[in-house]
């Protein structure tokens, strides 16, 4: 995969880049990444690259011309259109679902804009996805970037050194993760629980699957909705729902 990131800060992401698992992928040739100051794109003497917005209003926006231009240079020679994707506080909500889609491309563009906006023509034709990380509003389009990025490449092949531990994050099963423990298996009179102890690896399967769904229901009742539940697990559901209630 290759993946440009389009920014007026590309430093901030050298230690991003340089560390842990974005290191290891590129190492192992599964990405490669290449940071773009599209300032240099800009048309004007004194390289500005915003402007005040049309009509009036507070802030200033981010202008067409340097960041149209910046996409033409790196996708031009390319026989495939990457997705371009705008990091926005009004685009769609990035999940899991969202990683695993774009992980599945060969070359993705991201766009981290600063101000009050982006001119609304570079929304409207240039890129094909906007992504919001939060329902919150951060400096610049960056710090998403980054966090999109690396949730991205973890899924490529090769990338993580166990295969399955992509695969049963919290999230890629619609659920979110049981709970995990380590030696030693007695700590300051807290014990892990016996049966992740005992050897049956069928018990401890069972196990994780039902407190996988516990802590979901105890922590996002809402991914419940959008999972079809079978027969064991409705079951469980109804006892955990029964037990609330007698302690309540």
């Amino acid at each position: 995969m290759k993946i440009d990131v389009l920014s007026l800060f590309p430093a901030m992401f050298e230690g991003v880049f340089g560390e842990s698992i974005l290191k290891k992928a590129q190492e192992k040739e599964a990405v490669s990444f290449n940071v773009i100051d599209f300032r240099e794109f800009s048309p004007h003497k004194q390289k500005s690259v915003d402007d005040y917005p049309y009509g009036g209003g507070a802030g200033m926006v981010l202008k067409p011309e340097p960041v149209f231009e910046a996409v033409d240079a790196i996708t031009t020679s390319n026989t495939e259109k990457p997705r371009v994707i705008l990091m926005c506080p009004q685009g769609e909500r990035f999940t899991q679902r969202k990683a695993e889609e774009l992980s599945t491309e060969s070359h993705l563009v991201f766009i981290c804009g600063h101000y009050e906006g982006y001119d609304e023509r570079i929304r409207e034709h240039l890129v094909t996805d906007e992504i919001s990380i939060g329902d919150f509003v951060l400096t610049g389009g960056e710090l998403g970037a980054m966090v999109a990025i690396d949730s991205i490449v973890r899924l490529l092949p090769e990338v993580l050194g166990n295969a399955e531990s992509a695969a049963k994050d919290s999230f890629s099963s619609g659920l979110l993760e049981h709970p995990h423990y380590t030696r030693p298996a007695a700590y300051r009179g807290l014990e892990v629980p016996a049966v992740l102890t005992s050897g049956n690896h069928a018990n401890i399967e069972e196990w994780r699957k039902k407190e996988s769904l516990r802590r979901t229901w105890e922590r996002r009742p809402d991914l419940l909705k959008e999972i079809n539940l079978d027969s064991q697990q409705q079951e469980w559901l109804h006892h955990f729902e029964k037990d609330k209630k007698n302690v309540d």
